[in-house]
């Protein structure tokens, strides 16, 4: 090979203001889409603003029924699980605490905001297999309740996925039991 021609070959591989450019409009091209993705958070968290702030969360729930810890993996209009709900922390994925009691759920996230249902709100769980976009394999505890005359979806895998069964039984017991009271109060 002739060094002419060897020399043009290697011009070719060594085109280094080449590659930095291309690395550059990459890294824009990133930046511009990270960019867009966190507008797109803010304006859903301007238009979900309607909704009234959390119960306040209490210091216990009441006599235990069931304890456990996994992951919350956020809220979402009940029946809509892709319309995550971003306002007041519901849409931030985190660690999670679970205590079902007499009074209510209690979820307690460490470096973010406590979440407390109350038993009166409860309506339902069951399991299923995605939430918020986040779709689990082995399945998530879906709980249903009510906030002010928003209904909705909060996704919870649990550390142990078996526990989601008794979860469900537990949950529908004490919104039905609730449920029966209210009602029974009413007549009176």
């Amino acid at each position: 090979m002739s060094p002419a021609l060897l020399a043009q070959e290697q011009a070719k591989v060594a085109n280094w203001p080449g590659y930095i450019g291309w690395a550059v409009g990459l890294m824009l091209v990133i930046g511009l889409v990270y960019w867009l993705m966190r507008q797109g958070w803010n304006w859903r968290r301007t238009l979900q603003s309607g909704i009234p702030p959390l119960p306040a969360v209490p210091d216990g729930a009441g006599r235990t029924i069931l304890e456990t810890s996994g992951r919350y993996h956020g809220s979402t209009t009940a029946g809509n699980w892709l319309d995550r709900v971003v306002a007041h922390g519901l849409g931030t994925r985190s660690r999670a605490d679970l205590t079902l009691g007499e009074d209510g759920l209690l979820v307690r996230r460490p470096g973010d905001v406590d979440l407390w249902i109350p038993a009166g709100q409860l309506a339902g769980a069951r399991t299923d297999s995605g939430i918020a976009g986040k779709v689990v394999p082995a399945g998530l505890l879906v709980v249903t309740w009510t906030h002010e005359s928003t209904e909705l979806d909060s996704g919870f895998r649990f550390d142990h996925p078996d526990e989601h069964a008794a979860w469900v039984e537990a949950i529908a017991h004490l919104a039905t039991r609730t449920t029966t009271k209210k009602t029974e109060e009413a007549a009176q």
